[in-house]
């Protein structure tokens, strides 16, 4: 903890890097929430306990040979207050490589600690969509009404879960009211950061915390994003049939 503020029931924002974070669309997002509240350091986790620094190395940025601090995998929670008098928690980590329900302990234990009574989980993942249609919103609730109230899609899945899985469980577990909202982006373009997620979660985050975001920024970068998408594709003839492909299959349903 690097301050103790008294808080009242602040909303906690959370997005994970890696496997829950496709095309970075994720943490692009909270990072944009972050810079709007303008939000001062409230807390990080160590990374010593939760990584393996084989998997993911610390980096160095040398300058003509000169010495360079070692930059580490970081867990950092920020906190402020919009301009409608919304407290908010923002986290953005890393997902970690052992000890999850340590990891998922603390994190909790933060949320009780500050007086967090619900939680907004972010994700992207990747599938078999048409890069220039909306991106499709899917996510899961602790409560069902949520999904409906905010227009997202529930999730049918079945199978391997992320550190967003197993945190959202343990804060349900602890009574705070879980939303985890997810961007569907196409796997067949590996540009980062994709805007257009962003956009498209920044829309649900908008609703569910009643900010009105400016997304204008954010909209001409997604527009640029398409476009430049749009020129790759229709620069390589075996992309183009697959995407071709794809449209007949959105079609026929």
């Amino acid at each position: 903890m690097h301050v103790h503020p008294v808080l009242g029931e602040p909303t906690l924002m959370l997005a994970f890097e890696g496997w829950n974070d496709a095309c970075e669309s994720a943490s692009l997002a909270i990072r944009f929430v972050d810079s709007k509240l303008r939000g001062v350091p409230l807390a990080d986790i160590d990374p010593d306990d939760y990584y393996d620094f084989t998997v993911r190395r610390p980096t160095v940025h040398y300058q003509a040979g000169a010495s360079s601090p070692i930059t580490w995998s970081s867990n950092e929670f920020r906190y402020g207050v919009s301009d409608e008098g919304l407290e908010l928690i923002t986290g953005l980590g890393i997902e970690p490589h052992m000890r999850w329900r340590s990891y998922c302990e603390s994190i909790v234990e933060l949320a009780v600690d500050m007086g967090v009574q619900r939680c907004l989980i972010l994700g992207a993942y990747l599938a078999d969509v048409v890069y220039s249609q909306p991106v499709a919103v899917s996510g899961f609730a602790s409560d069902s009404s949520l999904l409906e109230r905010y227009a997202i899609e529930p999730t049918s899945y079945e199978g391997p879960t992320g550190i967003v899985g197993v945190l959202a469980s343990a804060l349900e577990e602890e009574g705070v009211e879980v939303l985890s909202v997810w961007a569907g982006l196409p796997h067949y373009i590996s540009a980062t950061p994709n805007p257009r997620g962003a956009l498209a979660l920044l829309r649900k985050v908008s609703q569910y915390l009643e900010i009105p975001f400016d997304l204008e920024k954010m909209k001409e970068d997604a527009l640029r994003f398409e476009e430049d998408v749009s020129k790759v594709v229709a620069s390589d003839n075996e992309l183009s049939d697959y995407v071709k492909e794809l449209k007949r299959r959105e079609f026929a349903q």
